[in-house]
């Protein structure tokens, strides 16, 4: 089963880089590139859509739609629609070949059905006009496959050992907490992304000036509401964008505490040294890109990273809960 298993890690490698290209579309303002789905003005292409791209350039110059940002848009949509037909092609084969790969068909048909709802979370991201609810759900669902796609891998890929993991039953429950921790820091990153809340607080470690500044936690974690307003239509405040803000940081906070704690168990324990050295080297890179974000006043090429490093740092707590896991 070579063959399945490269194409599990092609798929993998893709998904890391779709999720990559979505951070760069949102960041860079290109989500509304191309203002339906699945093509560009009905067009497979942008500059077959030339036409009615410059029409809309006439109207609004100064509009979410360009030559541009239609490109960068219909570039993730290939990726995307090239990492279905892969994930399609992995189902399909875990099922002719079922009795050669291991722990049988769920996890195929699971990365199957996530990707299927992927694309109408991509599609809904437009129709909806970027709904931060919808946008972030997309996000986390980037997420998911990566995970679910490295976890195949892994099993598709390694011999069990009763050597390799002897007396780690310690370090299950501390792995999965782990793992929950670093999905709510991502779900609260892209909260922040989604909502455009990167720059309500420009100073570090405090936040204008200030430990606790107004916030408003009301509106900033209301989840049914358009982009920049509250739930009754009117414009979001900037103290809601500070509480977003804020609980990323305290989060991040939490994370890093506990994290480091689970690394200093890992280098406690024979056979898990590498994986604990994984760990902090991934968070402290994450923690660099975020203070750098917000010190630099979120340069583009430093946003990116700082999202491609969450899907590492997701990916090594996966690594360390397969790990731990494994018979």
């Amino acid at each position: 089963m070579t063959f399945y298993r490269n194409l599990v890690l092609m798929a993998l490698l893709l998904a890391l880089g779709v999720v990559s290209l979505g951070a760069y579309v949102r960041l860079s303002d290109a989500g509304l590139g191309c203002p339906d789905w699945p093509g560009c003005y009905g067009k497979i292409a942008p500059h077959l859509a030339a036409d009615d791209i410059n029409a809309e350039l006439a109207t609004r110059p100064g509009g979410p739609v360009s030559h541009a940002k239609a490109w960068k848009e219909m570039i993730h949509r290939y990726f995307a629609g090239s990492l279905g037909l892969l994930i399609l092609a992995i189902a399909l084969m875990s099922w002719r070949r079922r009795r050669e790969t291991r722990g049988g068909m769920g996890l195929p048909l699971l990365l199957l059905v996530l990707i299927v709802f992927q694309a109408l979370l991509g599609m809904w991201t437009v129709t909806r006009l970027l709904k931060p609810l919808i946008v972030s759900a997309h996000l986390l669902g980037g997420m998911a496959t990566v995970s679910l796609l490295l976890w195949l891998w892994l099993r598709e890929s390694n011999q069990p050992s009763q050597a390799y993991f002897a007396r780690v039953d310690h370090l299950r429950t501390g792995a999965l907490l782990g793992l929950v921790l670093v999905v709510v820091q991502i779900a609260l990153g892209g909260w922040v992304s989604t909502n455009y809340a990167a720059l309500a607080c420009a100073d570090f470690p405090t936040c204008q000036g200030t430990w606790m500044p107004a916030m408003d936690f009301e509106h900033a974690f209301t989840l049914h509401r358009e982009l920049g307003e509250t739930a009754s239509g009117e414009l979001l405040p900037l103290t809601a964008l500070t509480a977003i803000h804020w609980t990323h940081r305290v989060m991040a906070l939490v994370v890093t505490v506990y994290l480091g704690w689970l690394a200093l168990r890992l280098f406690r324990t024979p056979g898990y040294s590498g994986m604990g050295l994984a760990v902090c080297g991934v968070l402290a890179l994450q923690l660099a890109l975020g203070i750098g974000n917000v010190l630099l006043a979120l340069p583009l090429p430093l946003a990116v990273a700082h999202n491609a490093g969450a899907a590492l740092l997701l990916s090594s707590l996966v690594l360390l809960n397969h790990r731990v896991r494994r018979r």
